[in-house]
């Protein structure tokens, strides 16, 4: 019987230091993924409209197929959150979500807030599901900059 175990545990060394000197497998791309967020607008934050519009997050659709966001959430850590209106998301086109007030387009959809989302001294930004609000993609950034890339 020792026989029989010797090859046998020689061949799950083997096996193991092969699983460990595989490279770690990358983590797949989200079909929805944040680009960027302009989390400091430009000038003093007097909550104008203007300025709250100079707040924002950009969202990409990474797939070869329209994704219908009906009903999909983006939201901060502190829990403010932006339902996404009846928005059809495009093969490899992206969004912009805007803080302020404005009419909303192919490209451009508006918050409605009469203040601020993103934190200038750190944020995390998360885009849910929203049949089920599985995590799809999430950004988080530090006080450093105006806006952040989430590649």
């Amino acid at each position: 019987m020792l026989k029989r175990l010797v090859p046998a545990a020689a061949a799950g060394a083997a096996l193991l230091a092969s699983l460990l000197a595989a490279p770690a497998q990358a983590a797949a791309t989200p079909v929805v993924m944040f680009t960027k967020v302009y989390f400091d607008s430009p000038g003093s934050d007097r909550g104008g409209n203007t300025s709250l519009n100079g707040e924002y997050v950009v969202l990409k659709n990474t797939t070869s197929k329209s994704i219908q966001m009906e009903r999909w959430i983006l939201r901060d850590k502190t829990g403010y959150r932006f339902t996404f209106p009846r928005f059809t998301l495009k093969p490899g086109k992206s969004v912009t979500v805007r803080s302020g007030q404005g009419t909303n387009s192919s490209t451009t959809l508006f918050w409605q807030r009469k203040w601020y989302v993103w934190n200038n001294t750190g944020d995390n930004a998360g885009i849910y599901r929203g049949s089920d609000l599985k995590k799809i993609d999430t950004c988080s950034w530090g006080s450093a900059g105006d806006w952040t890339n989430c590649k």
